[in-house]
């Protein structure tokens, strides 16, 4: 979460509030709205409270037209029905309420089953908050287990992944004190490379973290030949190196479009797996899996036993108290729409991604990177020879028709590189593709004429940083 500090110097002047905003405040007629950087003397009405928050939050870009967000922007009103009745459950207390922690199991089973676990009934899991905390508990796993391997007095544990990872792995390796081992991006390869990964390797290092999905451009990292180098390198010097597959996104969405690809609990090597059910799960935001292919690979000193709500409590995450809502609107989800509805859902998506990508090229403005074709997400920078204007720039303008398009440079080494991205969600029809790809055409004859981009310094911008 960002850090806020207080105001330097809180504006406390006082406020006219419009007097038909609701019922009278309970001393007299409210003319004046309440500070904002202190509590109010006394309350408000109910209907007057809302009715501030609510114009408040107007400013507020839409999230249906947010193309930087993985996150789902829309459910049927059904499972906001389900959420609603649920949020007040303690999603810890399955004692208190053993039906929604019933509806957890099944949903680690079903995920068990979908990314083909060896023993479905042996695989093991837990929702978390979303993926970063998903990740943590797998990190912790994979350097629990290195530590018993008995390494020497002193030794540092290190973790091998790709430049392009998620920022949650870098404050795993922050927060434990793991060195972080980074493979770079080098030309036109955005994610690891299997070579080079396992090149990084050595007794020290607690497992190799492969990407379903990078978030920079939406590719696939090569899982399969990620673990053949892993397993070339036990061969060679009988080091063991277990891969944990942070499927954030693309762990809902290859089951589904790309059920030959072999990603998961299928390569004997994969230890664990990880997905955001507030993504290509189609939850709202607050929901993250974690499973481990066995027992095994979860040392059981990691999971905690508490019996103070009552009953034996086992759990395994960061956090304590949290909401059953998501976990129901996930269950809820995978039983309304089941494997055929998944696949349709997601290959609408990825129909849409791919068109708009299709159609963007077209414009002879932008060279793309990807195309859609994996997560149904695509990065594209401007041509060569277009020096009018950057990505920036159409960052920038796009935002003023309400669409919230993220600009931003990749990770060493191709700093030099700048690009726009689309992320492509349910919800992101193909008459929204029209109106977004007709804004942008809309734009380019008016960036054409610029006599040079106009947003030079790149952290200003733009306000999405990665």
């Amino acid at each position: 979460m960002p850090l806020h500090k207080g105001p330097e110097k809180p504006d406390e002047r006082p406020l006219s509030v419009n007097p038909f905003y609701g019922e009278a405040n309970p001393v007299g007629g409210m003319t004046e709205a309440p500070p904002k950087h202190r509590l109010p003397d006394a309350p408000l009405p109910p209907m007057t409270a809302y009715q501030l928050v609510h114009d408040e939050l107007m400013l507020d870009g839409n999230a249906r037209l947010n193309l930087a967000t993985f996150v789902t922007t829309w459910m049927e009103p059904q499972a906001g029905v389900l959420m609603a009745e649920c949020r007040d459950k303690n999603m810890i207390d399955k004692d208190e309420y053993p039906r929604t922690a019933e509806l957890e199991r099944r949903c680690v089973a079903m995920l068990a089953d979908l990314w083909n676990a060896p023993d479905p009934s042996a695989a093991v899991g837990c929702s978390t908050t979303g993926s970063s905390e998903a990740c943590m508990l797998a990190g912790m796993a994979l350097k629990r287990r290195w530590s018993k391997r008995n390494p020497a007095p002193g030794a540092r544990p290190n973790l091998v992944m790709g430049v392009n990872v998620q920022v949650c792995w870098d404050k795993f390796c922050n927060f434990w004190e793991v060195e972080p081992r980074l493979v770079p991006m080098e030309g036109e390869r955005f994610h690891l490379d299997p070579e080079a990964a396992a090149a990084l390797c050595d007794e020290n290092t607690i497992g190799v973290v492969g990407i379903l999905g990078s978030t920079f451009d939406g590719s696939y990292e090569p899982i399969a030949d990620l673990c053949a180098a892993l397993d070339a390198l036990q061969e060679r010097t009988g080091l063991d190196i277990p891969v944990h597959v942070d499927a954030a996104s693309g762990g809902m969405v290859a089951p589904f479009l790309d059920e030959d690809l072999v990603w998961d609990f299928r390569l004997p090597r994969v230890a664990s797996i990880n997905t955001s059910g507030h993504k290509y799960g189609l939850v709202y935001p607050g929901v993250g899996w974690a499973l481990w292919r066995d027992k095994e690979a979860l040392p059981e000193e990691l999971v905690f036993r508490v019996n103070y709500l009552g009953g034996d409590m086992p759990t395994f995450a960061l956090n304590f108290s949290r909401p059953g809502a998501q976990v129901v609107a996930q269950y809820y989800t995978f039983l309304r729409l089941g494997r055929e509805g998944y696949r349709a859902v997601q290959q609408t998506t990825r129909d849409v991604a791919t068109g708009i990508a299709e159609r963007v090229e077209a414009l002879d403005d932008f060279r793309l990177l990807t195309r859609g074709d994996e997560l149904p997400v695509f990065a594209f920078t401007t041509a060569p020879g277009v020096e009018s204007y950057d990505v920036f720039d159409v960052s920038r303008r796009m935002r003023e028709s309400g669409w919230l398009l993220p600009a931003y440079t990749f990770p060493p080494n191709r700093e030099d590189l700048s690009v726009l991205r689309v992320v492509c969600r349910n919800g992101f029809s193909a008459d929204l593709a029209d109106l977004f790809v007709e804004d942008l055409t809309r734009l380019l004859p008016e960036l054409r004429r610029q006599p040079h981009p106009l947003t030079r310094d790149k952290e200003a911008a733009t306000g999405f940083h990665h």
